[in-house]
């Protein structure tokens, strides 16, 4: 006590420091504060980002934290800020002959096979056992390189030069290529021109849901209600969350694992939605209806959802803007094909451009926006190409 009594008065002795250093070490042992961050090696098992890394083909954002998956398209985890958000809805506007948008839906059904999750692939046109089969390949490292190599030296000419010095305010924007990764790494490239192994296929864990299977050929609908192709979706993707236990509630036997689910021409008239039909269709609420639904369900379980929506047919532009902000990342994919712009030497070296529409922003009320504005797409032989567009 007089050595602490001392101390009060200014004056200095080294009981009185060892004793002050000894009471502040068993304080800060046994009280953590609001401005300490708790470590991994104290923390264990239940730090919440052990438990995300654990778990194979993601990996956290360097932004917030927030869970990823990669697209199974590189380019386009980049211009995502690193991937898709584990929770969130990626919404990709149809081009108008629906040629490029169904290979970024295979890119992503393909990537979740490759890193091993599970699958719930959704459509009312085509089987989803048929859609499996036209995956594209997974490429090799060394393919890649070779396949990249290949495209770098065709453009090393004199009138490629001379783009790129007029163009040299996007030298400091990033590559839209990265470098190829392994397997065990984040994100894959595929091959369009090959089909994936069989035995990938049946090694994987998926399930269907073809609507003509689902929905009777007479079947009496309610009024003011979800449309009977919605519903049973809706049931089905509750069921498959709920029973594996992608939510939490019913925990995963094994290691943790990850649901992408892939919905093919939602809103179409296949899905006996008529938003595409009118500009004052009966059902105008059912499509978004089941976004706010679809978003629920995805905010409280492991799960990524991506759907692609013929926005060129919905006449009604309030409808495009509701779904919109329902959805958390909108990508807008404009194809040359029967347009001026294809015979325009302009873009002779692109199939199209690419649009972001929104970025989700997570933890605020706000959605953010891309950086780049000026992108365009083209198909090669073997590869889908994202890269800024330069006149």
């Amino acid at each position: 006590m007089a050595a602490v009594g001392s101390s009060g008065h200014g004056a200095w002795s080294p009981g009185s420091a060892a004793a002050a250093a000894a009471a502040a070490a068993a304080a800060s042992k046994h009280s953590v504060t609001s401005f300490q961050r708790r470590s991994p090696r104290a923390s264990g098992a239940e730090s919440g980002g052990s438990r995300l890394v654990s778990i194979a083909g993601t990996r956290p954002s360097v932004r917030n934290g927030q869970l990823l998956v990669s697209t199974g398209l590189p380019a386009l985890d980049q211009l995502l800020g690193g991937g898709l958000a584990v929770g969130t809805v990626l919404l990709i506007e149809e081009d108008k002959y629906n040629t490029y948008s169904p290979l970024l839906f295979k890119y992503f059904l393909a990537e979740g096979i490759v890193t091993g999750h599970t699958l719930l692939v959704a459509s009312a046109k085509e089987d989803p056992a048929d859609i499996l089969q036209g995956l594209p390949a997974p490429l090799l490292d060394d393919n890649y390189k070779k396949e990249l190599g290949e495209d770098v030296h065709n453009h090393e000419t004199p009138e490629f030069n001379s783009k790129m010095k007029i163009a040299w305010r996007y030298q400091l924007l990033p590559k839209m290529e990265a470098e190829p990764v392994s397997s065990s790494k984040f994100g894959h490239y595929y091959d369009v021109s090959k089909k994936i192994p069989r035995e990938l296929i049946e090694a994987s864990k998926w399930h269907g849901f073809f609507l003509p299977e689902k929905i009777p050929s007479t079947l009496n609908e309610e009024p003011c209600s979800l449309t009977p192709g919605y519903l049973k979706l809706l049931q089905f993707i509750q069921k498959t969350i709920y029973e594996e236990g992608f939510d939490g509630s019913n925990p995963q036997k094994k290691q943790k694992n990850i649901l992408r689910i892939g919905i093919q021409s939602l809103g179409s008239p296949l899905w006996g939605d008529d938003v595409c039909c009118s500009e004052n269709c009966d059902n105008s609420h059912s499509l978004t209806k089941f976004l706010y639904v679809l978003r629920g369900l995805l905010r409280t379980s492991l799960s990524a959802c991506i759907i692609t929506v013929p926005t060129h047919f919905i006449q009604n532009k309030a409808i495009i803007a509701r779904i919109t902000n329902l959805s958390d990342t909108v990508i807008h994919l404009e194809s040359f094909i029967g347009s001026n712009r294809e015979t325009n030497p302009l873009y002779k070296d692109y199939h199209g451009l690419i649009h972001i529409r929104q970025i989700p922003r997570l933890n605020n009320l706000m959605c953010d926006v891309s950086d780049v504005k000026d992108l365009a797409f083209k198909l090669k032989r073997k590869l889908f190409v994202i890269e800024v567009f330069i006149l």
